[in-house]
């Protein structure tokens, strides 16, 4: 397990020598020393706020084309680690984050008096929640699905079952 949590300078240097491994680490953010996972939904934040001035559609394929992109970066990140699903790979963090704050951007399921910034610390908490319990069927695909596709998909799925949540929440709201 050391190996998917500690970063030699070789591997280090690796990573940060492609485009692929700068995009698979969030740009740096899953250099964190502890906690890659966290730090990488933190830094997704940045950039949802500016995403979040899309329309939906647009966000949408935001979301489709940076998926897409993550598995290709990933898998050439984590052979150039020499470690399927390294700690360090978070841009399935930035994705499944985006993916959980999907419902804050629907008026619809925003309550009368409209988005709040604790929305969005709801929207990270479930989303870290999910994240880390894994419960079925993301431990599943995070035991079965291995590459690119595999750092990407358990996130995603914890993305959406953190969305369904924080969109249900959102309507208890008055």
């Amino acid at each position: 397990m050391t190996a998917k949590k500690i970063l030699s300078g070789g591997q280090r240097r690796a990573l940060l020598a492609t485009p692929a491994g700068w995009l698979a680490c969030g740009f740096g953010s899953g250099l964190a020393p502890v906690a890659q996972g966290t730090f990488g939904s933190l830094a997704a934040l940045l950039p949802w706020l500016l995403l979040r001035e899309l329309s939906l559609p647009v966000y949408l394929a935001v979301l489709l084309i940076g998926f897409v992109a993550g598995v290709w970066a990933c898998n050439v990140a984590g052979r150039a680690l020499g470690v399927d699903d390294h700690r360090s790979l978070v841009w399935d963090e930035f994705i499944g984050q985006w993916i959980a704050l999907v419902p804050l951007l629907v008026p619809a399921l925003l309550p009368a008096s409209g988005f709040q910034w604790w929305m969005l610390a709801a929207g990270f908490a479930l989303f870290r929640l999910f994240d880390v319990w894994k419960p079925w069927p993301i431990s599943w695909l995070d035991r079965r699905v291995k590459g690119g596709m595999g750092v990407m998909i358990d996130d995603v799925v914890a993305g959406i079952f953190a969305a369904i949540v924080l969109a249900l929440g959102l309507q208890l709201l008055p």
